[in-house]
């Protein structure tokens, strides 16, 4: 049977490469006694794929991992029994299951949700205040933003605008837009000052970072940019709907997207 794992990752454990978590789920069923299925082959490994492995430093109350699994218990039996050997940074917050025909969270991954927070030891010129929603709306408005995009092996310049779906300076303006209640986030806000939260595009196909938005912002503000002087934090993740495979749709695509929390999507009856 399939399912799918919500997670978040904080303090200490933001810090942690991709393979290493991975390796630590591993562990973590093991030692829970959980029935996962295996690959067939000379080297055997339990099934089971991340939907959008997070940045070194970056935070979350909304990781996803896709398992395969021999039987399972409820689904709050699951949570408690993978959570008592977990440590607190990176805890269980929910255990869904699927529908057989599901298919991966990676592969069907359209939008994500962020909050960028000003890290306080950090000397920076764009403090708690500086922005504000109008400030936001105008920026927003404009026809084009346009930021330089860094791959390992090149450098190109994008206009961004349509993959921004939703941006606010504060909390219940962003929830308002989202339609989403995203309760108290792990992250400490008295100690990580927030200044923008934001929807943007994700995926295999056109991913854009948090980081990059920011940046755009911080040049339209005439204001130095740094991504050493903010904390980001994932605060969720949607599949498209209605995604076909190889397309994009945004909100603004003659068929717009039609975003569904990764918790939901391919939930079984």
């Amino acid at each position: 049977m399939k399912a799918r794992i919500k997670f978040s990752k904080t303090g200490s454990m933001r810090f942690i490469g991709h393979l290493d978590v991975m390796r630590y789920f591993q562990k973590a069923f093991r030692r829970a006694d959980i029935h996962m299925s295996y690959s067939q082959g000379f080297s055997p490994h339990q099934l089971m794929s991340f939907t959008s492995p997070l940045g070194i430093g970056l935070s979350s109350d909304a990781e996803y991992l896709d398992i395969v699994l021999e039987d399972s218990d409820a689904s709050d039996v699951m949570v408690e029994r993978i959570n008592e050997v977990m440590n607190d940074e990176i805890r269980v917050l929910g255990f869904t299951k699927l529908n057989e025909e599901t298919k991966p969270s990676m592969s069907v991954l359209a939008a994500c949700d962020y909050m960028i927070a000003v890290k306080p030891e950090r000397e920076s010129e764009f403090s708690e205040g500086i922005l504000t929603n109008d400030l936001l709306d105008k920026f927003l408005s404009r026809e084009h933003i346009e930021i330089i995009k860094k791959t390992k092996r090149s450098e190109k310049l994008v206009d961004i605008k349509e993959n921004i779906y939703h941006a606010a300076t504060d909390m219940k303006t962003f929830s308002s837009l989202t339609g989403k209640d995203y309760g108290e986030l792990s992250i400490d806000t008295d100690y990580y000052k927030p200044v923008l939260y934001c929807q943007l595009t994700a995926g295999s196909i056109v991913n854009i970072k948090p980081e990059l938005l920011m940046e755009a912002i911080c040049s339209y503000m005439d204001v130095p940019f740094d991504i050493l002087d903010y904390q980001i934090h994932r605060m969720e993740m949607y599949a498209d709907a209605d995604g076909k495979k190889g397309e994009i749709h945004t909100l603004t695509s003659e068929t717009p997207c039609r975003l569904v929390s990764m918790s939901e999507y391919g939930k079984a009856d």
